[in-house]
């Protein structure tokens, strides 16, 4: 298997625009990665996971454009040795490519010439069994390079030599514990947060020290026994309630907050732990000093359709009535478009509403920014219900992207996705799945064909269409399976007032809908 179309766009910039490293080998000359190189990272660097702390996933390099992205040519071509799915983005950093694979390995390529410096690759028990083997890139800091493993640890290797300078047990992966996420570094912290939502443990984001691997601080992200938010919960539900953390968060240096998504609830009937579950299915603000938890927002309460929220918001500043608002933006698994206030100790409701099909929510609370649940469409036990987005939700973990340049949002969304399940009443083995239900997903018009769109939201700016003036731009929604293109206008006169708009197949509603306005 080959990475040369998933490489190409970081090759060619890194190839035109920084110094080449040395020859294959160990890797001389390196470049420290520091706290102001990753707050500011040079145009042709992708040192984070969505390259800058703020999380929009935007590169200001120019030089390939529409008018010749058609002439690009494969440079050179590079076989991991592994089949299983690749989801890490190409760590760059001055000509030296760092790529994560599954199977807990590390590869250290030159960037100009695909030449391989050097390999690390871990021997992972053969007892361990978890849902996603693979791993979304490494963190960087100083000259080490940080990967989070399947079997539970975080390793430290010599971004030089590829040699193991220190390697820590996180929790334990025979109780369904394990890590996928590429680490976050904040000031010599290695910042990471557990999978394993599916095996009924309890959730956390853990720091270590860059140097050493001495645990720093943990943060559960289920509250436990006398701290704010355990009365969401009933009985002992909270100790295996999921909130899996298994994605990178974003980082706000100016407050110097960390906002880490926050997966669902466990098992998936929320039938079966009564209660809003705080933090399930939430953003929390976190001090990277001491992992306290400043602020949350719960998108939504008590999950019962496995839609985790664990993509971390994009740090966006939206002008309004020439005010800066300080935002983050979250395209949900929920199927909703959340548009939130950060400040220094809360996080307030701005705006949201569905930007694929749903029929789960039948508006939001305008105070709390609270989803109002339709009953007929939230799954319980022994009753098969069906529900719209399906259980991969309006968005699954590919990340979405804002652009500095267009001022819109991009989206990989899943539109008329439909599902459902019934719920079952199963008691929780330690290291086994724990799902509560019995799963299938279809497409809205009957077939066994998943729809998938793409779909843009613009923030930011005025738009006018039959006398309605919006702060936010049209929402585009535009099929990949047959091209075809249609606009979807979705103009908020205030945050919780919308209008009614036509999809592709069915109409979504922008919640508080005022009055209808066809699609252009």
């Amino acid at each position: 298997m080959t990475i040369k179309q998933w490489l190409l766009s970081s090759l060619v910039a890194s190839t035109c625009i920084v110094p080449v490293a040395a020859a294959a080998g160990p890797i001389e000359n390196y470049s420290p990665v520091t706290a102001d190189r990753l707050k500011n990272p040079e145009p042709g660097n992708w040192m984070l996971y969505r390259r800058t702390y703020d999380g929009q996933g935007y590169s200001p390099l120019d030089q390939i454009n529409t008018s010749n992205v058609k002439g690009l040519t494969p440079v050179w071509t590079f076989s991991t040795g592994v089949s299983e799915g690749h989801e890490a983005p190409p760590i760059i950093n001055n000509g030296v490519m760092f790529v994560a694979t599954p199977m807990g390995q590390v590869i250290a390529l030159n960037a100009r010439t695909g030449d391989e410096y050097w390999r690390y690759k871990r021997q992972l028990p053969d007892d361990l069994f978890q849902l996603h083997p693979t791993s979304r890139g490494v963190g960087l800091w100083e000259d080490k390079v940080y990967l989070a493993t399947t079997d539970d640890h975080v390793v430290a290797l010599d971004a030089k030599t590829g040699k193991v300078l220190w390697d820590t047990k996180v929790q334990d992966y025979k109780k369904g514990q394990y890590l996928t996420l590429m680490p976050l570094v904040v000031n010599g912290k290695v910042i990471v947060g557990g999978s394993g939502g599916e095996f009924g443990v309890r959730g956390y984001v853990v720091a270590y020290d860059a140097n050493t691997g001495k645990e720093l601080w943990r943060t559960f992200t289920i509250p436990g026994e006398g701290e704010p938010g355990h009365d969401t919960w009933q009985g002992d539900d909270w100790k295996s309630g999921g909130g899996s953390a298994w994605m990178t968060g974003n980082y706000d240096a100016d407050t110097n907050t960390v906002y880490w998504g926050v997966g669902n609830a466990a098992p998936w009937p929320g039938e079966t732990h009564p209660g809003d579950n705080l933090y399930t299915s939430s953003v929390l603000g976190l001090d990277p000093e001491n992992g306290k938890i400043k602020a949350f927002h719960q998108y939504h309460q008590n999950d019962s359709w496995d839609w985790d929220e664990v993509e971390a918001p994009m740090l966006v500043d939206l002008q309004k009535d020439g005010h800066t608002i300080k935002s983050l933006i979250h395209p949900g698994r929920d199927a909703i478009f959340w548009v939130l206030e950060r400040k220094p100790t809360s996080i307030n409701y701005v705006a949201g509403w569905p930007f694929v099909h749903n029929d789960v929510w039948k508006g939001i609370e305008p105070e709390t920014g609270r989803p109002v649940v339709d009953p007929a469409h939230k799954p319980v036990i022994g009753k098969r219900v069906e529900f719209c987005p399906s259980l991969w939700g309006g968005k699954d973990w590919p990340s979405a992207a804002y652009s500095q340049k267009t001022g819109l949002v991009y989206v990989p969304a899943n539109e008329n996705f439909c599902g459902g399940f019934s719920g079952e009443k199963v008691p929780l083995v330690p290291g086994k799945l724990w799902l509560g239900n019995q799963a299938r997903g279809y497409r809205l018009d009957g077939s066994s064909r998943r729809g998938s769109f793409w779909r843009t939201a613009g923030m930011g700016s005025s738009h006018r269409k039959e006398g309605l003036v919006a702060w936010f731009r049209q929402i585009a929604a535009v099929c990949v399976g047959d091209g075809r293109p249609q606009a979807i206008w979705c103009l908020p006169e205030e945050p919780m007032t919308g209008i009614s708009v036509p999809s592709m197949r069915r109409p979504v509603t922008c919640f508080g809908s005022k009055k209808p306005i066809p699609a252009s």
